[in-house]
């Protein structure tokens, strides 16, 4: 017997309205605005933000001294907390409920590196990305919608294997060196 090993659980919700056209137009700008590959990865970060909400509403219906309450929150915040969501001084569930789509957009590696001034454009940091040229810390990351944690924001650099960091030249830039060193060796051998 074959095992399956496929994740059943759905990453993003697609909206019941399909031709909604407010929707669409601010689909489209944030499509834009964040260099997104499609409105899938919208609605991906949407899915994900209305779990957190769903989350937070559930503890808010406990009460205050109700031990999930209590521990679930806590972790709730303190995760919120950790990935830039929410500032030290929002420990409240109540932040949670005001957290919005362009707080998650703003904490991806690839609006990060746009940000940083590590690429010229929104576009140009997810080829960067892509192509295996940014590190987070020691570990290369390939994911344009990575979210970057607060204490590893400052980590974000050109990976070492990288042209654009210690790594060697790329191949053209390879070419036009060899091509610049046979010019100068021809020119040796006519004097």
């Amino acid at each position: 017997m074959v095992k399956s090993y496929r994740n059943y659980s759905g990453t993003f919700k697609t909206p019941r309205r399909p031709f909604e056209k407010e929707r669409l137009d601010q689909e489209l700008k944030l499509v834009g605005e964040y260099g997104l590959k499609n409105k899938r990865e919208v609605w991906r970060v949407q899915f994900a933000l209305s779990k957190i909400r769903a989350a937070a509403r559930d503890l808010l219906t406990l009460d205050e001294k109700d031990p999930r309450r209590l521990f679930e929150g806590a972790a709730l915040l303190r995760r919120m907390v950790r990935y830039g969501l929410l500032s030290e001084t929002e420990q409240k569930l109540d932040y949670v409920l005001g957290l919005t789509l362009s707080k998650f957009m703003e904490r991806r590696l690839q609006t990060k590196v746009y940000k940083m001034g590590l690429a010229r454009s929104i576009h140009h940091a997810r080829v960067l990305i892509r192509q295996k040229h940014i590190r987070v810390g020691k570990q290369v990351v390939d994911i344009p919608s990575f979210n970057v944690r607060v204490d590893s924001e400052k980590h974000i650099d050109f990976s070492l294997s990288s042209p654009f960091g210690d790594g060697r030249p790329g191949r053209v830039k390879r070419a036009k060196l060899a091509k610049a060193a046979n010019k100068e060796g021809g020119e040796e051998d006519d004097s």
